[in-house]
Protein backbone atom coordinates (compact mmCIF):
# COMPACT_ATOMS: atom_id res chain seq x y z
CA UNK A 1 0.00 0.00 0.00
CA UNK A 2 2.89 2.32 0.69
CA UNK A 3 4.86 4.30 -1.83
CA UNK A 4 8.21 3.01 -3.19
CA UNK A 5 10.78 3.82 -0.56
CA UNK A 6 13.11 6.69 -1.43
CA UNK A 7 14.69 7.77 1.82
CA UNK A 8 16.85 10.65 2.88
CA UNK A 9 19.34 10.54 5.67
CA UNK A 10 18.28 12.58 8.68
CA UNK A 11 21.67 13.12 10.24
CA UNK A 12 23.82 12.11 7.27
CA UNK A 13 24.49 13.23 3.69
CA UNK A 14 21.74 12.08 1.35
CA UNK A 15 22.53 8.85 -0.48
CA UNK A 16 21.19 7.60 -3.78
CA UNK A 17 18.95 4.49 -3.84
CA UNK A 18 21.71 2.64 -5.69
CA UNK A 19 24.28 3.41 -3.01
CA UNK A 20 21.86 2.37 -0.28
CA UNK A 21 20.98 -0.90 -2.05
CA UNK A 22 24.57 -1.97 -2.66
CA UNK A 23 25.74 -1.43 0.90
CA UNK A 24 25.83 -4.70 2.85
CA UNK A 25 23.67 -7.66 1.92
CA UNK A 26 20.82 -7.36 -0.62
CA UNK A 27 17.72 -5.81 0.83
CA UNK A 28 14.82 -8.05 1.78
CA UNK A 29 11.33 -6.62 1.47
CA UNK A 30 10.04 -9.19 3.95
CA UNK A 31 12.59 -8.14 6.59
CA UNK A 32 11.86 -4.48 5.94
CA UNK A 33 8.14 -5.09 6.28
CA UNK A 34 8.63 -6.94 9.57
CA UNK A 35 10.61 -4.01 10.96
CA UNK A 36 7.96 -1.46 9.98
CA UNK A 37 5.22 -3.72 11.33
CA UNK A 38 7.17 -3.99 14.58
CA UNK A 39 7.23 -0.22 14.94
CA UNK A 40 3.49 -0.01 14.25
CA UNK A 41 2.84 -2.71 16.85
CA UNK A 42 4.83 -0.82 19.48
CA UNK A 43 2.98 2.42 18.73
CA UNK A 44 -0.37 0.61 18.91
CA UNK A 45 0.64 -0.69 22.32
CA UNK A 46 1.11 2.91 23.47
CA UNK A 47 4.90 3.20 23.37
CA UNK A 48 5.88 6.89 22.92
CA UNK A 49 8.02 7.63 19.87
CA UNK A 50 10.72 9.12 22.11
CA UNK A 51 11.09 5.73 23.82
CA UNK A 52 11.37 3.71 20.61
CA UNK A 53 15.08 2.99 20.33
CA UNK A 54 16.63 1.12 17.41
CA UNK A 55 17.50 -1.66 19.85
CA UNK A 56 13.88 -2.01 20.96
CA UNK A 57 12.62 -1.95 17.38
CA UNK A 58 15.12 -4.65 16.41
CA UNK A 59 14.09 -6.82 19.34
CA UNK A 60 10.41 -6.50 18.47
CA UNK A 61 11.00 -7.29 14.80
CA UNK A 62 13.30 -10.20 15.63
CA UNK A 63 16.31 -8.81 13.76
CA UNK A 64 19.72 -7.46 14.69
CA UNK A 65 20.47 -3.74 14.96
CA UNK A 66 22.87 -4.06 12.02
CA UNK A 67 19.96 -5.21 9.86
CA UNK A 68 18.13 -1.97 10.63
CA UNK A 69 21.16 0.25 10.08
CA UNK A 70 21.67 -1.29 6.64
CA UNK A 71 18.29 0.19 5.70
CA UNK A 72 17.94 3.34 7.80
CA UNK A 73 20.40 5.78 9.39
CA UNK A 74 18.30 6.01 12.55
CA UNK A 75 14.85 5.77 14.03
CA UNK A 76 13.67 9.07 12.53
CA UNK A 77 13.99 7.56 9.04
CA UNK A 78 12.06 4.49 10.21
CA UNK A 79 9.21 6.61 11.60
CA UNK A 80 8.93 8.53 8.32
CA UNK A 81 8.68 5.28 6.38
CA UNK A 82 6.03 4.01 8.78
CA UNK A 83 3.96 7.09 7.94
CA UNK A 84 4.59 6.59 4.23
CA UNK A 85 3.29 3.02 4.38
CA UNK A 86 0.14 4.24 6.14
CA UNK A 87 -0.56 6.88 3.52
CA UNK A 88 -2.15 6.36 0.13
CA UNK A 89 0.19 6.55 -2.88
CA UNK A 90 0.32 9.82 -4.82
CA UNK A 91 -2.93 10.45 -6.65
CA UNK A 92 -2.96 10.07 -10.42
CA UNK A 93 -3.63 13.46 -11.97
CA UNK A 94 -6.11 13.49 -14.87
CA UNK A 95 -4.18 16.20 -16.72
CA UNK A 96 -7.37 17.49 -18.34
CA UNK A 97 -7.05 20.94 -16.75
CA UNK A 98 -5.36 22.75 -13.89
CA UNK A 99 -8.68 22.86 -12.11
CA UNK A 100 -9.19 19.09 -12.35
CA UNK A 101 -5.66 18.36 -11.15
CA UNK A 102 -6.07 20.71 -8.18
CA UNK A 103 -9.32 19.02 -7.19
CA UNK A 104 -7.57 15.62 -7.16
CA UNK A 105 -4.70 16.97 -5.04
CA UNK A 106 -7.05 18.56 -2.52
CA UNK A 107 -9.20 15.45 -2.45
CA UNK A 108 -6.19 13.44 -1.34
CA UNK A 109 -5.63 15.88 1.54
CA UNK A 110 -9.30 15.61 2.48
CA UNK A 111 -9.18 11.82 2.50
CA UNK A 112 -5.97 11.87 4.52
CA UNK A 113 -7.79 14.03 7.04
CA UNK A 114 -10.62 11.52 7.27
CA UNK A 115 -8.08 8.74 7.71
CA UNK A 116 -6.29 10.69 10.43
CA UNK A 117 -9.54 11.11 12.33
CA UNK A 118 -10.37 7.41 11.98
CA UNK A 119 -6.89 6.07 12.73
CA UNK A 120 -5.71 6.18 16.33
CA UNK A 121 -2.15 5.31 15.31
CA UNK A 122 -1.90 8.15 12.77
CA UNK A 123 -3.34 10.64 15.25
CA UNK A 124 -0.91 9.42 17.90
CA UNK A 125 2.14 9.68 15.64
CA UNK A 126 1.29 13.12 14.25
CA UNK A 127 0.63 14.49 17.73
CA UNK A 128 4.02 13.27 18.95
CA UNK A 129 5.96 14.32 15.85
CA UNK A 130 5.56 17.98 16.69
CA UNK A 131 7.61 17.45 19.87
CA UNK A 132 10.43 15.73 17.93
CA UNK A 133 12.02 18.35 15.64
CA UNK A 134 14.28 15.93 13.75
CA UNK A 135 11.37 13.66 12.92
CA UNK A 136 9.14 16.59 11.95
CA UNK A 137 11.87 17.96 9.65
CA UNK A 138 12.46 14.53 8.10
CA UNK A 139 8.73 14.07 7.45
CA UNK A 140 8.50 17.47 5.80
CA UNK A 141 11.53 16.94 3.57
CA UNK A 142 10.57 13.46 2.38
CA UNK A 143 6.75 13.60 2.32
CA UNK A 144 5.38 17.15 2.48
CA UNK A 145 7.94 18.92 0.27
CA UNK A 146 7.48 16.57 -2.75
CA UNK A 147 3.72 17.10 -2.47
CA UNK A 148 4.21 20.87 -2.38
CA UNK A 149 6.45 20.80 -5.47
CA UNK A 150 3.93 18.65 -7.33
CA UNK A 151 1.08 21.05 -6.61
CA UNK A 152 3.15 24.07 -7.61
CA UNK A 153 4.05 22.35 -10.89
CA UNK A 154 0.32 22.02 -11.59
CA UNK A 155 -0.13 25.75 -10.97
CA UNK A 156 2.81 26.63 -13.21
CA UNK A 157 1.35 24.58 -16.05
CA UNK A 158 -1.95 26.37 -15.51
CA UNK A 159 -0.15 29.70 -15.72
CA UNK A 160 1.59 28.66 -18.93
CA UNK A 161 -1.62 27.58 -20.67
CA UNK A 162 -3.64 30.58 -19.54
CA UNK A 163 -5.76 28.99 -16.80
CA UNK A 164 -4.06 31.11 -14.15
CA UNK A 165 -3.14 34.80 -14.32
CA UNK A 166 0.47 35.42 -15.30
CA UNK A 167 1.06 37.77 -12.36
CA UNK A 168 -0.02 35.26 -9.68
CA UNK A 169 2.61 34.25 -7.11
CA UNK A 170 2.73 30.45 -7.42
CA UNK A 171 3.84 29.79 -3.83
CA UNK A 172 1.11 32.04 -2.44
CA UNK A 173 -1.52 30.57 -4.76
CA UNK A 174 -0.62 27.09 -3.57
CA UNK A 175 -1.17 28.16 0.04
CA UNK A 176 -4.53 29.67 -0.90
CA UNK A 177 -5.69 26.35 -2.33
CA UNK A 178 -4.40 23.96 0.33
CA UNK A 179 -4.83 26.29 3.31
CA UNK A 180 -8.58 25.80 3.82
CA UNK A 181 -8.23 22.02 3.58
CA UNK A 182 -5.32 21.94 6.02
CA UNK A 183 -7.27 24.06 8.50
CA UNK A 184 -10.07 21.50 8.47
CA UNK A 185 -7.84 18.42 8.53
CA UNK A 186 -5.18 19.56 10.99
CA UNK A 187 -6.37 22.51 13.08
CA UNK A 188 -10.11 21.87 13.34
CA UNK A 189 -10.87 18.24 14.02
CA UNK A 190 -14.56 19.13 14.38
CA UNK A 191 -14.85 20.76 10.95
CA UNK A 192 -16.76 18.80 8.27
CA UNK A 193 -14.81 17.10 5.48
CA UNK A 194 -17.81 16.39 3.32
CA UNK A 195 -17.92 15.19 -0.29
CA UNK A 196 -17.53 18.03 -2.76
CA UNK A 197 -15.40 20.16 -0.45
CA UNK A 198 -12.36 19.93 -2.73
CA UNK A 199 -14.34 21.19 -5.71
CA UNK A 200 -15.81 24.06 -3.71
CA UNK A 201 -12.42 25.20 -2.42
CA UNK A 202 -10.78 25.06 -5.86
CA UNK A 203 -13.62 26.88 -7.61
CA UNK A 204 -13.82 29.57 -4.93
CA UNK A 205 -10.09 30.36 -5.09
CA UNK A 206 -9.95 30.13 -8.88
CA UNK A 207 -12.70 32.72 -9.04
CA UNK A 208 -10.16 35.33 -8.02
CA UNK A 209 -7.11 33.96 -9.85
CA UNK A 210 -8.37 33.24 -13.35
CA UNK A 211 -7.41 35.66 -16.14
CA UNK A 212 -9.96 38.36 -16.90
CA UNK A 213 -12.21 37.66 -19.87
Amino acid sequence: MGQPLNRRGVDTVEQSPTARATRGRPRSEAVERSILDGVIRLIEEGTPLAELSVERIARTAGVGKATIYRRWSGKEEIFVDVLRTLEAPPAVLPGTSMRDDLVVLLEQIRRRGLNLRASAILHNVFAQMKTLPKLWDAYHSTVIEPQRRRAQDVLRRGQENGELRADVDIALAHELFVGPMLVRTVMRSDAPLDEGLSERVVDLVLGGLRPSE
